[in-house]
């Protein structure tokens, strides 16, 4: 446990146990909403989907009172972008703005720049998320672009920023 993380937050990486606890948050409207993960997960692919994770790939999940509150990933991109680290998390609907997000993101940034000497963290995230955007503008993510109707959501094309950090 860490002194900057809320009290009672453990933060570890993901194993095939969580697959219910993970797919369960994601099953959350607010999760869904801020995510590109489809509605209602089924267990056994989150499973599977944690079981074949590759060697490149840092998964982690945050746990409260022994329920999962939050899921964060690192991918290092291969060939001529394998300075380049891509960023995904999500936290539960009734943990959200409690610092989970803040640790999370803490911990992948520090494992980005102190132990895969990574130059370049990328992220996308939806532009009506103003509380995501705050985090990660607060850890150094700069808008880079806009890409227009990325995604649907709830029947609708939604737009998302591209966002990144370099290491300084």
């Amino acid at each position: 446990m860490n002194a900057r993380w809320p009290d009672g937050l453990s933060i570890r990486a993901q194993c095939p146990g969580d697959a219910s606890g993970i797919a369960a948050m994601q099953s959350l409207p607010g999760v869904r909403a801020g995510t590109l993960r489809p509605p209602y997960p089924r267990v056994e692919d989150v499973r599977k989907h944690i079981e074949n994770q590759p060697a490149n790939t840092v998964a982690l999940v945050a746990i409260m009172n022994s329920t999962i509150v939050g899921n964060a990933g690192l991918t290092r991109q291969s060939g001529r972008r394998a300075h380049v680290g891509e960023i995904g998390m999500g936290v539960h609907d009734a943990y959200q703005r409690r610092g989970i997000g803040r640790a999370l993101l803490g911990e992948l940034v520090a494992i980005a720049f102190d132990w895969m000497d990574l130059t370049r963290l990328e992220l996308t995230v939806f532009t009506d998320n103003a509380p995501a955007i705050a985090l990660y503008q607060s850890f150094g993510f700069e808008h880079e672009g806009t890409h227009r109707a990325f995604a649907l959501r709830a029947g609708f094309r939604v737009d998302a920023h591209a966002m990144a950090r370099l290491r300084t």
